[in-house]
C-alpha cells in the first residue's frame, strides 16, 4: 500500500476520533491506530525498493550511456583509419577523429552528470519523504502514548498500618 495512502488514513482516523471535552485531545481507537501504524512499516520498505530501483535504473543508464560512447569512440578510430588511408586529407582526418572523440566523451561526460543529478534528486525526494513520514508516526506514538498515560488509573498512595 502506498505510505501516502497510509499517512491520509492515520490522518482521517484522527480526524474521526472522539474529542475529550476541554481538550484538544481525541480519543482513538488504537486497534485501528496499531494496524495503520503496521501497514506503514510494511510499505517503507517499497519505498526503500523504489529508492533501489531508480539507482538500479540510473546504473543501466550509466551502462548504455558508456556502452553507446564506446561504440561512438570505435566509429571515430574506424572513420579515423580510413581517412588516414588517403593521401590528400591525412591531417584533417586525425583532426577530426580527435573532434568526434572529443566530443562523445563529452556527451557521455553530461550524460553521466544527468543521470546522477536525477538520481540525487530522486533519493533526496524520498530521504525527506521518510523523514516527514518518520515525524508523522513518532507523533503518532506520543499522541497515542499521552492517551493512555491520561486513561491509566491514578493508583492511591499506600496507607501504613
Amino acid at each position: 500500500m502506498d505510505i501516502l495512502h497510509l499517512i491520509d488514513r492515520l490522518e482521517e482516523l484522527f480526524n474521526q476520533s472522539k474529542p475529550f471535552p476541554l481538550t484538544r485531545n481525541v480519543m482513538v481507537d488504537e486497534d485501528k491506530m496499531l494496524d495503520i501504524i503496521d501497514q506503514m512499516r510494511i510499505a517503507i520498505p517499497e519505498e526503500v525498493k523504489k529508492a533501489q530501483q531508480i539507482i538500479t535504473q540510473k546504473e543501466r543508464f550509466l551502462a548504455q550511456a558508456q556502452e553507446e560512447a564506446s561504440r561512438i569512440v570505435e566509429i571515430a578510430h574506424q572513420k579515423a583509419d580510413e581517412l588516414v588511408h588517403r593521401d590528400m586529407i591525412v591531417v584533417e582526418a586525425q583532426r577530426r577523429a580527435e573532434q568526434i572523440v572529443s566530443q562523445a566523451r563529452a556527451d557521455a561526460d553530461a550524460t553521466r552528470r544527468d543521470a546522477d543529478d536525477y538520481v540525487l534528486d530522486a533519493l533526496n525526494h524520498l530521504q525527506n519523504e521518510l523523514e516527514k513520514l518518520t515525524n508523522q508516526v513518532r507523533n503518532g506514538i506520543r499522541a497515542v502514548e499521552e492517551d493512555q498515560a491520561r486513561r491509566a488509573p491514578a493508583t492511591p498512595p499506600a496507607t501504613e498500618n
